[in-house]
C-alpha cells in the first residue's frame, strides 16, 4: 500500500486537500493528513474546520507522495514550517513523489525544486523565472514533481496523482465510479 502524507494548516483550501484525500482513499492508498499546526484540529480558508490524522511530530516513516494543498494563509504556514521543508527536501532529493496544487507550487519553487521543470499553480503564484516552463493545464508533471492550478483542477489533480503511482487503469477506474467525464 502507498503511503501518503496530505499537509493541512489553517487556512488550507478544503476542497483541493479532502478532494485529494477522498480520491487517494478509494484507489486504496494509506493516506494521513497531517496538521503541521500543533493540533489536530485545522480549519480551513472557507472556516470548515477538520480533524487530521496526526500531528507533524508523529511521523515516524517516509511517504511515498507528499501533498501540499493551497489556499491561504494556508500555504504561507506551510512555507515557513522548517520540519515540513526539511521533510520535502530529503523526499526531493531522494526522486520521492512530491505534489502540490493552487497556490502552494510556490513552496516548491521556493525551495528550487521547479528550477528546470514544467510546472503549474494558481495564476501569479508561480512564473516562468522560478520554473523551467510554466503552462496553464490543470496538471503539471515534471519527473516525480506534480503541480496543479485549483479548485477547479482538484479531480483531475487527484486522478493524476493516482495515475502516476499506480497507473492509468486505476485512475480510470477511480474516475468512472465517481461518474467523472
Amino acid at each position: 500500500m502507498n503511503l501518503v502524507y496530505v499537509f493541512c494548516a489553517d487556512g488550507f483550501e478544503e476542497v483541493e486537500g479532502l478532494t485529494a484525500v477522498d480520491l487517494l482513499r478509494r484507489a486504496e492508498f494509506e493516506v494521513k493528513t497531517v496538521s503541521i499546526m500543533g493540533q489536530k484540529q485545522v480549519t480551513g480558508s472557507h472556516q470548515i474546520t477538520i480533524e487530521t490524522d496526526m500531528l507533524f511530530e508523529d511521523i515516524k516513516e517516509e511517504a511515498d507522495l507528499l501533498v501540499l494543498p493551497g489556499g491561504l494563509p494556508g500555504t504561507n504556514y506551510l512555507r515557513k514550517h522548517e520540519g515540513l521543508e526539511e521533510l520535502l527536501k530529503k523526499q526531493y532529493e531522494r526522486e520521492g513523489w512530491i505534489a502540490a496544487i493552487c497556490a502552494a507550487p510556490s513552496v516548491f519553487a521556493g525551495l528550487g525544486f521547479l528550477k528546470g521543470r514544467k510546472a503549474t499553480s494558481y495564476p501569479g503564484c508561480v512564473d516562468s523565472t522560478e520554473c523551467g516552463c510554466y503552462v496553464e493545464e490543470s496538471v503539471a508533471v515534471d519527473g516525480h514533481v506534480i503541480t496543479s492550478r485549483g479548485v477547479g483542477t482538484a479531480i483531475d489533480f487527484a486522478l493524476r496523482l493516482i495515475e502516476e503511482l499506480k497507473g492509468k487503469e486505476k485512475a480510470d477506474q477511480i474516475a468512472s465510479s465517481i461518474l467523472y467525464r
